[in-house]
């Protein structure tokens, strides 16, 4: 079974990306997504047998290296964490197969299309169900250039294709910290076989490494460097920049990869990789530290996005800094729970906002929407649904696993001190701003009057402020230009292109079932799985696959804390959502003279923090004239100068001279011989006198 829900996506992308043009874009579309369902329902069969029955079962594909000490196994490890993860992954996959049939069927590259899908699937499931960390490596670098191809689908649009470069280049900076944490792992325990490694872990606490010339504990040093790997594919604070202009790919890859699989990659293997991180305490605080500050600065970006997918891609990069929070408090499965339940809601949002932008002729301004819950009604719905769960509407999924990693921040303030404190408040603050930015998408996008009809000669529609600028802060800014719109050729779309001409639509069946199954998801999933994942039942489902030490009750603390702290993220809830009320729908007026208010602190957020600028300064122009130097002096000046267009070109001036001395007369060659022979007689003559 478990080579079956493995393979099955590889078979697909090897048929679809060798046979495409043979089966065309229909069986492409058709053999690789019911291969995809086929392991959905295979790994949801899993999920039952091993959580609530069998435990951990390595299961040995083969021998794939070794090399002295380094012996490196293809092999399954299958535990509950393992299978919650082939849920996610699979599920959504198939998912998202079964939408992109609708959603990309005017694109004459569907082969290719569902073929990389279906290979990131493989790569994920490689990662997820690794035995050892060269094994998990191979995936990981898997789903980084599966999502590479992803992103740049549209090679056409020179914004895809850098946007693909970026999240290539960015998250090989975290994935060499990855690797150096692999090395260091060997270096200690002589394996790279969990199995190996995890017994060795407890006697480790005391060793030293030198590194960068200064001695380090051994297993925080290890933890930080592995860390860092999650840092980038996670997205996290200093290492996000690459998630938000991935959206240039289309959309149903952003709900596969920006959602719910690729961007848990680094939460999963710090879960993985507890038994490390439980011996280094100072590494966990690190991860607290970044995780809040993550959770807390997406926010605010979000607040002020106009794209309908980059708010929700601000969103998803806040979500991961809450189960990195989790992680680092020791409340593993908290960090887990959150992401199965996200993984529902989440890609539900991204779906849903690719059906508004199927239905607004792939536009994703928002600015240029309104009014549409009369006219996609469904979609609506599942909108609503999937903003109530990620805001922490009680009883739907978003309320039982976020909630739970804010009260097991507010109860690891016993043990860390300030650095949980800064993690709560930050944590409840980011609930606020969720709520409000996820309102302010929905009423923007679905209520008030429709502002994709009645335009002006510029084609858009804008809300003006008082001074007449086409801007609504919070909403835009005079300075931005709305953004190149996806479209399924790859071309650049302008929102003045695009519904005005006709009216908004319901997508068609095939996009709308996968929303009906997210729904549900997302209002079931937390109710259902709260138990075993973070109550009662929680070591009868796990079964050791998640370690915690023996001074660590943070999942029996969280449970006792205040009523206050419990009521603390639904009242900021209800807080975020009465001000975007307010704000975009009573009163419209204000968000503008908000902005006009604030202008240096609005343009802060619309900038991003100015990370980009930042790096740019720091890391690219510099790269860029040392490149340059070394190409034009380095390469032009000294290895053409002394090469090519140094010796090399003299020999050949010479050869180009001696040459016409080859002329091919007897007369010539005797005449020069009798020369010859004249100045050896008289160099003999001379020197014999």
């Amino acid at each position: 079974m478990y080579h079956a829900i493995v393979f099955l996506p590889l078979i697909g992308f090897l048929i679809a990306g060798l046979f495409g043009r043979l089966i065309g874009a229909r069986g492409s579309e058709i053999v690789t997504t019911a291969l995809l369902v086929v392991s959905a329902v295979l790994s949801w069969i899993a999920f039952f047998n091993v959580g609530f029955g069998a435990g951990t079962t390595r299961i040995q594909v083969a021998t794939w290296m070794a090399s002295g000490g380094l012996q490196v196994d293809w092999a399954f490890r299958i535990d509950t964490l393992t299978v919650v993860m082939l849920v996610v992954v699979n599920t959504v996959s198939s998912l998202v197969h079964v939408y992109s049939i609708g959603y990309m069927h005017e694109d004459p590259h569907r082969p290719r299309f569902f073929a990389y899908l279906s290979l990131f699937t493989f790569a994920m499931l490689m990662l997820v169900t690794a035995d050892n960390l060269v094994q998990m490596f191979f995936g990981w670098e898997g789903v980084g250039l599966a999502s590479y191809l992803l992103i740049g689908f549209w090679y056409q649009k020179p914004s895809a294709c850098a946007a693909a470069m970026k999240a290539f280049i960015v998250n090989r900076v975290g994935d060499f910290g990855f690797l150096l944490g692999i090395f260091l792992v060997f270096v200690l325990t002589g394996s790279v076989a969990f199995d190996t490694i995890f017994p060795q872990i407890a006697g480790l606490t005391e060793r030293t490494f030198r590194f960068l010339g200064y001695d380090w504990n051994a297993l925080t040093l290890t933890a930080l460097l592995l860390f860092m790997g999650a840092m980038g594919k996670s997205a996290q604070f200093l290492l996000h920049t690459w998630l938000p202009d991935a959206m240039e790919g289309p959309t149903p890859v952003s709900a596969l990869i920006h959602a719910a699989t690729m961007v848990t990659a680094g939460v999963f293997m710090v879960a993985r990789l507890s038994p490390i991180f439980e011996y280094a305490p100072v590494a966990l605080t690190v991860v607290i530290v970044i995780g809040a500050t993550t959770a807390f600065f997406a926010a605010t970006i979000g607040l002020v996005q106009n794209d309908i997918k980059r708010v929700i891609a601000y969103s998803t990069c806040s979500q991961l800094g809450y189960m990195f929070v989790a992680l680092g408090v020791g409340a593993y499965s908290a960090g887990v729970f959150h992401l199965f339940t996200h993984a529902f809601f989440k890609a539900l949002l991204f779906l849903g906002a690719g059906s508004v932008i199927h239905a607004m002729h792939h536009e994703q301004d928002m600015r240029n929407m309104g009014g549409l819950r009369k006219h996609i009604p469904l979609t609506a719905a599942a909108m609503t649904i999937g903003t109530l769960a990620l805001t922490g509407f009680p009883l739907l999924a978003g309320y039982f696993s976020k909630d739970a990693i804010i009260e097991s921040a507010y109860a690891a303030v016993a043990h860390k001190g300030f650095v949980a404190s800064y993690a709560y408040v930050l944590l409840v603050v980011a609930a606020c701003m969720t709520s409000f930015y996820s309102w302010r998408l929905y009423f923007m996008t679905f209520e008030g009057k429709p502002r994709w009809t009645g335009h002006g000669a510029d084609g858009h529609a804008h809300a003006a402020d008082a001074h007449g600028h086409a801007d609504a802060p919070l909403s835009g800014h005079p300075d931005h230009a709305p953004p190149a719109h996806e479209d399924t050729h790859g071309a650049h779309v302008h929102g003045d292109h695009h519904g005005h001409d006709h009216k908004p639509h319901e997508s068609p069946l095939v996009m709308l079932i996968p929303l009906a199954v997210l729904s549900l998801g997302a209002i079931a999933a937390g109710f259902a799985f709260k138990g075993v994942f973070i109550g009662d039942g929680y070591d009868g489902f796990w079964k050791g696959a998640l370690f915690t030490g023996k001074d660590n009750h943070i999942l029996h603390e969280m449970h006792e804390v205040p009523k206050w702290v419990i009521w603390s993220p639904f009242v900021a809830m209800l807080i975020g959502f009465a001000l975007a009320l307010y704000m975009y729908v009573l009163r419209p007026d204000v968000p503008a003279k908000l902005a006009a208010a604030n202008p240096a602190l609005y343009k802060f957020l619309l900038n991003k923090w100015y990370f980009d600028e930042l790096y740019d300064f720091l890391f690219v122009k510099p790269s860029m004239w040392i490149g340059k130097f070394l190409w034009k002096k380095g390469d032009g000046f000294v290895i053409d100068g002394m090469g090519p267009d140094g010796i090399s070109a003299r020999v050949v001036d010479v050869t180009d001279r001696v040459v016409r001395l080859q002329t091919g007369y007897v007369y010539h060659y005797a005449f020069a011989m009798l020369i010859g022979v004249a100045g050896f007689v008289t160099w003999y003559l001379v020197a014999r006198g």
